[in-house]
């Protein structure tokens, strides 16, 4: 018999369907903080910030570094449209490096408002 708490999940960049399964929660960050999804949440539309996805299926528990997007929880289904988002194993540190030194640069460089 089929889980009755199990909803579908669809994670899409501008470059693949990086996934698209059953599962029974999905935990992310937004422009409104820490959100958990779980079957049959309020229909609501969401802008996704920078931080760790974490998908809990049947079999357990994956991680992704997921950065920027919008979401759309429904129901029985979410779906987030994602800028970037990376398993473990594929993340290029070099690149991760970069962009984090480029971020410290940005944050020194701005004045303080007074």
């Amino acid at each position: 018999m089929a889980d009755s708490n199990l909803f579908t999940l669809k994670i899409i960049t501008p470059d693949r369907v990086f996934y698209e399964g059953e599962v029974s929660m999905v935990e992310f960050n937004t422009t409104e903080g820490e959100i958990g999804v779980l079957k049959g949440h309020i229909p609501l539309t969401v802008i996704v910030s920078p931080g760790i996805l974490t998908i809990t299926e049947a079999e357990g528990t994956k991680e992704a570094a997921l950065h920027a997007g919008f979401a759309e929880i429904l129901q029985d289904q979410l779906v987030i449209m994602a800028e970037i988002i990376e398993w473990p194993e594929e993340i290029d540190l070099d690149r991760a490096e970069h962009a984090r030194e480029r971020a410290e640069e940005r944050l020194r460089s701005k004045t303080p408002e007074t």
